[in-house]
């Protein structure tokens, strides 16, 4: 029996993983996302809007941490 490659035989087209994880992290009920922007996660931040969620960015992780937790 052959196998079959699941990891693009039923997608339409690719998705990122940043595409992905902010899909998931929808889906699981999370509306906000908080931290910091910075020079790794600028881009993946493009991507927060299109997935229905809200950027909250704060001015250090302490403060990110804290806010998220409320």
């Amino acid at each position: 029996m052959a196998s079959q490659d699941i990891r693009t035989s039923s997608l339409k087209k690719p998705i990122t993983i940043t595409e992905y994880l902010f899909a998931r992290l929808k889906q699981c009920g999370v509306s906000s996302v908080h931290g910091l922007p910075g020079d790794y996660n600028l881009v993946a931040l493009d991507y927060l809007e299109k997935a229905g969620l809200k950027w909250v960015g704060n001015c250090n992780e302490l403060n990110a941490g804290y806010a998220a937790g409320r």
